[in-house]
Order: structure tokens, then sequence, then C-alpha cells
């Protein structure tokens, strides 16, 4: 990972400190350093539209930017579905008086604790700091148009797959205080919580608040947070077991509560369910996978409905031991997601990927206060419009909205789509609940 730029004015100047350390393989991949190096300046700014892009993927989601502002209000910050209680108390509470699966899901969440080196070890962490790189890419996308008595699929796909390539920080000081800046192929997001509201801001629509009380981070819940997974799943049921990357695990399942889906609903778009599973070794103990999905109804004319549903797995292993906790550093998430509602012509699903590898992590740091999890300036508070609660882009701009969306033969305007923003994996605000 790169971690300084050059001074490129004066050669005997003092090199410049990323604050988003950049993969390797992104000047190796471009010819003529000093030219990758001058691009840096641009890299924080909105890019303009490739109106040159004509074929393929590039005509489909309208150009190659766009199709990144998908991945990243997809991929790039989801978080899950309800707060953590930060606490020191025993993770694991009595099993008696309750249901056999309640029971079964503590007992396995009391393993896992064990697992990645017990109650000592993880409430001995007040704060702590993970730099890795990512890849994310497009991998299919399909999508119904024509008339009802027309109908028919356009169906894309990146076989190429060779992705986009970025790098992010993440800081934590207790699951209610976090911050994440990501930085791919010349887009950089940033998102946040100060305990009080979580947010998100990206080069192509303002700072804005996520609805309903601040959540974690789903990053954090991939291995890089023992403590926040076992207080997720602490109040879970097992529903079984399943092999998964050659190991025999048990589900945990957790559904998000009711008056946390109505507390980030609206008027115009209600989250109908959000459900994460968690699979854990039996022979080690550790979280090999996260699954979760959720489902989102936005109101449209007539009685009909539009519904966004997305799916993401996540498959989480290289396990290695920092101050006595066992942290994950690699891992892959594939991400499904789907719109249906107003008839078959209208459906569409698109398919995305991301690798991730995290290059270093560190707990306790020094001097990591309040004050580094303030949320910006000029962050905007949601407005109760539909505008900023599906994920993925804004719906303001319809142009510039990937061919899914904007396609005529949704016989949807922006206004009815509401703006696709995921925050939750979408779920967001503006780029919120997908």
């Amino acid at each position: 990972m790169k971690t300084l730029c050059p001074n490129l004015d004066r050669e005997d100047g003092l090199e410049t400190v990323l604050e988003v350390p950049i993969p390797e393989e992104i000047f190796i991949q471009k010819s003529g350093t000093t030219k990758v190096w001058k691009n840096m300046k641009s890299w924080m700014k909105p890019n303009a539209e490739n109106k040159s892009s004509s074929a393929s993927m590039s005509a489909v989601f309208g150009g190659k930017n766009t199709e990144i502002q998908l991945l990243l209000g997809v991929v790039g910050a989801p978080l899950i579905p309800s707060p953590i209680i930060s606490d020191n108390h025993p993770i694991t509470r009595s099993i008696k008086d309750q249901k056999i699966e309640a029971s079964m899901a503590k007992y396995i969440v009391k393993q896992y604790v064990a697992a990645v080196g017990g109650e000592r070890a993880l409430n001995s962490v007040d704060s702590m700091y993970a730099m890795g790189q990512v890849k994310l890419a497009t991998s299919e996308f399909s999508a119904g148009e024509g008339s009802v008595t027309n109908k028919k699929m356009v169906k894309v796909k990146n076989l190429e797959m060779k992705g986009e390539m970025g790098g992010f920080v993440v800081w934590q000081k207790r699951p209610e205080l976090w911050c994440l800046e990501l930085v791919v192929s010349g887009y950089k997001i940033s998102a946040g919580s100060d305990g009080k509201v979580a947010w998100r801001q990206t080069p192509w629509h303002h700072s804005h608040a996520s609805r309903g009380p601040p959540r974690p981070l789903r990053r954090f819940l991939q291995g890089l947070d023992p403590r926040s997974t076992a207080n997720l799943f602490s109040n879970s049921i097992c529903i079984g077991e399943k092999t998964v990357d050659n190991e025999d695990c048990f589900i945990l399942k957790m559904e998000a509560e009711s008056s946390a889906l109505r507390a980030r609903s609206n008027s115009n778009v209600e989250i109908v369910r959000h459900t994460v599973w968690g699979y854990f070794s039996q022979r080690t103990g550790l979280l090999v996978q996260l699954e979760d999905s959720h489902l989102l109804k936005l109101k449209s004319s007539g009685n009909e409905s539009i519904y966004w549903e997305t799916n993401m797995e996540s498959l989480i292993h290289d396990y290695r031991t920092v101050d006595g906790i066992q942290i994950a550093h690699a891992g892959k998430t594939w991400v499904s997601l789907y719109r249906f509602g107003e008839g078959p012509e209208t459906r569409s699903k698109t398919r995305m990927e991301e690798v991730w590898q995290v290059e270093e992590v560190d707990f306790n740091i020094k001097g990591l206060t309040i004050d580094c999890f303030l949320p910006p300036s000029d962050l905007k508070m949601e407005q109760e419009k539909g505008e900023e609660e599906c994920g993925g882009m804004v719906a303001t701009n319809n142009a510039k909205l990937p061919y899914k969306i904007r396609s005529a033969s949704f016989r949807i305007s922006a206004s009815k789509v509401a703006a696709i923003n995921m925050e939750d994996s979408c779920t967001s605000e503006s780029d919120e609940d997908l």
C-alpha cells in the first residue's frame, strides 16, 4: 500500500502522507508514474461523465463513473440492522427459562468469544484502527424492458471482472463511535457515527444523515470487531447447520425489531425486514460467513408498489492474532440487488462483488477522542422525502442513474424511485436502503 505522495512541485520537498493508502496495483497497472501521481490531485473531486462511452456495460450503466457510484453506494459503507449496546458485562447471560434455539445460540456465542481471545482480551479494547485494500466489480446486470405486450430482457455481464482497486481506513471507539474513508478509482466515500447520528459523504452528493438511531458499520462485523459480533448475535437463535467453505457451521439468525425498522422508514419508504445470519465454525468457533438481507418498499402510483431487495454474503477468512485477539484479514462479499413490482417487465437484477484484504490492525489508539468522529459541517439531516432512502445514488439527476432505473420502460420517475442510496447494504438516507 502506498502511503506517501511525492512532492511534484519540488524534488527536494517533503512527501505528503495520504489520508487513505492506495494499493500498489494501481501504480503497477498504469504507465507513467509521474502522471499517476498528478492524477491524484483530482481524486477527491467528482469526475465528469465519460461522454465517449458507448458499448456494453458503459452504455447500460451510463458510464464507468456511474457504475462506480453504484458500487460504492451499495458495497462501500453498508450498516447492520440494529444498534449494538456497548458494555463490559459478560456477553453470555443465563440460558435458563429460554427456548432451546436461543439457548443454543448463546452457547455458540460463548464458544466464539473464547475462540477469538476471551472476555478479558475483548474487554481490554477501547478503540481500534484498521487499514486495507479492496477490489470492487459489477459481475452481472439484467433488466426487463418494453411494454406489456413486448417483454424482453437486457442482460450484460462483465466477463473480464477487472474490478476497481481502492483502499480504506476505519477507526472505532466503541461500537457507536466510528468513521470510514474509502477511495476507489478516484472516488472517495466517507461515513461515520458520533453516537447520535450516522452519516455519509460522497463526491456526488451532499453529506446526509441516516434515518433512525446510528448503527455500526457492516465492515466491522466482517471479522474486525469480535465484541460487536458477539453482542449482535447474543439475542439470536440457532436455526440449523450448514457446510461453508469446507467448514461445518452452526447458523445463527437475528431479525431486526419492528421498532428499529419503523425508525428507519418514512412516509414514502418502508423497511419491510432486515435479517442477519452468522455461520460459526463447529471446529474453530470462529465466524466463517456473514449474510444479511433486507427488503425495501417504495410507494408508487396507483395501488402497486416497487420493491428493492438486497442480499449480501461475506466469506471471512485469514484469521490472525493481534494483541491476543483473532482478527480476520481477508474476505469476499457478493451482493445481489433485485427490483420488482409493477409488472414483470420492470424487474431487474444486479450482482456485485468485493474482495478485501486488511493490511494493518491496531487497538487502543492513543489520542482518539470524540472529536475524531464529528460529522461534517455540511451535514444535511434527512428530509421526509423519499429522495434519501434507498441506496446507491441520488435520484435528483435522472441522467446519471443506472439503466435499470432511468429506463423509460420502467415508467417511473426519479421521484418515484426515491433515490437509490444504499447505506444499509444499501440503506442509508439518500444512499441507504435499497
